[in-house]
């Protein structure tokens, strides 16, 4: 099912390239697939050009954690909360004020 759903976004993609729509959900279903290549790729894609795109972030950050790239994520979450603070999206800034607490190390409970 999954590839069906590949290639309905690929053939999405060819009618309209720069949608980023489309881009965000080639990269999620790519990293749903464990194509870690090519989720970054249509991820970095997004920030590039289309930088107000605020749910990227949280997701590219997720990837770079998973890579054991901890610094990239940080860095990554950090210009997700401004992208978010830009579009006054308040949600999307605390999901990624929490990820970005947690790779930091400053997710801890009180005793």
């Amino acid at each position: 099912m999954s590839v069906s759903r590949l290639s309905k976004l690929l053939q999405f993609m060819e009618q309209d390239p720069k949608d980023p729509f489309i881009l965000y959900a080639l990269a999620t279903e790519y990293n749903n697939l464990d194509n870690t290549a090519e989720a970054f790729r249509f991820y970095l894609k997004l920030v590039a050009e289309h930088p107000s795109y605020v749910g990227t972030y949280y997701h590219l950050g997720k990837l770079y954690e998973k890579q054991d790239e901890t610094a990239q994520a940080i860095t990554t979450y950090q210009q997700g909360m401004e992208a978010a603070r830009n579009k006054r999206d308040m949600h999307a800034f605390s999901e990624l004020q929490g990820a970005f607490n947690s790779a930091s190390g400053l997710d801890y409970e009180d005793d």
